[in-house]
């Protein structure tokens, strides 16, 4: 009624061409979003045909192409390179001949590689050969000084043995002479007391005999001997002892090594007496040098506790 009472007086509108113009801008309107809807799909077919396909992946730092991932990251664990990109180049498969000559390069290098390294070990394996050679040689012939002076050392040794054992048997034997003739004295001055004889000195009689022998003896102890070897033997019996000494040492040295061997020796009781030639060494002697009792190179001793 609103819409009578404002248009009164106005020509009715013909509904048919209103409906016709509706129409008209309503297929105006479609045709508009049919353009539209088509130009993007044609843009969007467009933009994904103009897309290249990734065929290859190439290394950015040296530019090497490879043909799938596990050969470039073969590649980067080799060279240590990390920057990789996707490439539209295409890695064409080889023919045969191509793989025969790339096997053939292949075994050429491995043969170079092992050719290489057998020179190398070659020229090592000498090297080495060469310092163990000159090592042997050196430490033969450091045996070799070595053995040579311990067999100086081992000749002076047993020359010095058999001149000190010389020295000592024959002051051995000096001893049993002298003990014999002691006892062969002592048995005629028996005899002689038996008997009711006059007692003859033998040491008297048998002086002009024995001079030579003295003066010898003499001779030989005033030689500059370095060392005396002795022989000592206890008054009461048992195994005699043996020692060498410096020709300086006192005869207190005597008794204390005594004492270190015979538990009955005391070093300020001890006394020592020499058969031949006859001597009796008191405490007084005691600082006097083995030198200076004429007791070098060799004597024998008899010790009393």
């Amino acid at each position: 009624m609103d819409h009578i009472l404002q248009h009164e007086g106005q020509p009715v509108p013909d509904l048919g061409a209103v409906s016709e113009q509706s129409s008209g801008r309503a297929a105006a309107m479609d045709v508009d979003e049919d353009d539209e809807d088509a130009e993007a799909l044609r843009s969007l077919g467009a933009g994904k045909a103009g897309v290249a396909e990734a065929k290859s992946i190439k290394c950015s730092e040296c530019g090497k192409v490879f043909k799938n991932t596990d050969l470039a990251n073969f590649h980067a664990e080799k060279s240590g390179h990390d920057q990789f990109e996707e490439s539209t180049e295409e890695i064409k498969p080889l023919t045969e001949e191509e793989k025969k000559q790339k096997l053939e390069e292949l075994r050429q290098k491995l043969a170079e590689k092992r050719a290489n390294k057998a020179v190398e070990e070659a020229k090592d394996h000498k090297a080495n050969e060469t310092l163990r050679r000159k090592a042997g040689k050196d430490l033969n012939k450091l045996r070799e000084e070595v053995q040579a002076k311990e067999a100086m050392k081992e000749a002076e040794k047993k020359k010095r043995e058999k001149i000190e054992d010389a020295k000592a048997k024959a002051a051995v034997k000096a001893q049993i002479e002298a003990d014999k003739k002691a006892r062969a004295e002592k048995a005629a001055r028996e005899k002689a007391l038996r008997e009711g004889k006059a007692i003859v000195d033998a040491s008297a009689s048998s002086g002009p005999s024995t001079t030579p022998a003295a003066v010898a003896a003499s001779a030989v102890a005033g030689k500059d001997f370095k060392e005396t070897r002795l022989q000592i033997r206890l008054s009461t019996g048992g195994q005699p002892y043996t020692t060498t000494l410096p020709s300086e040492s006192s005869l207190r040295e005597v008794a204390e090594f005594l004492a270190a061997q015979a538990v009955t020796i005391d070093v300020d009781t001890v006394t020592f007496a020499q058969h031949f030639p006859r001597k009796t060494f008191t405490q007084a002697d005691f600082s006097k040098s083995l030198k200076d009792l004429g007791l070098t190179p060799s004597a024998v001793l008899i010790a009393t506790p």
